[in-house]
């Protein structure tokens, strides 16, 4: 498998282990973004979130959270994409907990909105619901 992160979890890849268990691994980032930026992985290969098992997710949230308490960030991001387009550059679902400690270190988010239609929100609702 050619996966880094499948690699980095055989130990064929070194890593900066900040937490490993049998579900999960944290490391920190060789290209960080600010002091403490860390990768939590689920050891369960999977490119997209919902290709992971539910009980996989709730342990990597659990560590991210345990990583910030003991970084002591008041301020952090944790980041997690799904495909090309939304920024995913590694197919094997991580999340990245990037600590905020001034304006201008850590990740930098544009977040453009715009008015919704209230008619078209409610269906939208509708449809999501009637598929949870």
């Amino acid at each position: 498998m050619a996966c880094i992160f499948c690699k980095i979890i055989k130990g064929e890849i070194p890593s900066l282990k900040l937490f490993e268990s049998e579900k999960t691994l944290a490391f920190l980032d060789i290209g960080p973004l600010s002091r403490g930026h860390s990768l939590i992985i689920p050891k369960h290969h999977g490119a997209k979130l919902h290709d992971i098992p539910d009980d996989q997710l709730a342990e990597v949230l659990s560590v991210t959270k345990k990583i910030a308490v003991a970084q002591g960030v008041q301020d952090y991001n944790v980041l997690q994409n799904n495909g090309r387009i939304a920024h995913q550059e590694v197919d094997h679902v991580h999340f990245h907990l990037i600590p905020k400690p001034n304006e201008t270190e850590g990740l930098g988010i544009e977040w453009t909105t715009k008015p919704a239609d209230k008619g078209e929100l409610q269906k939208l609702l509708e449809d999501i619901k009637s598929k949870m």
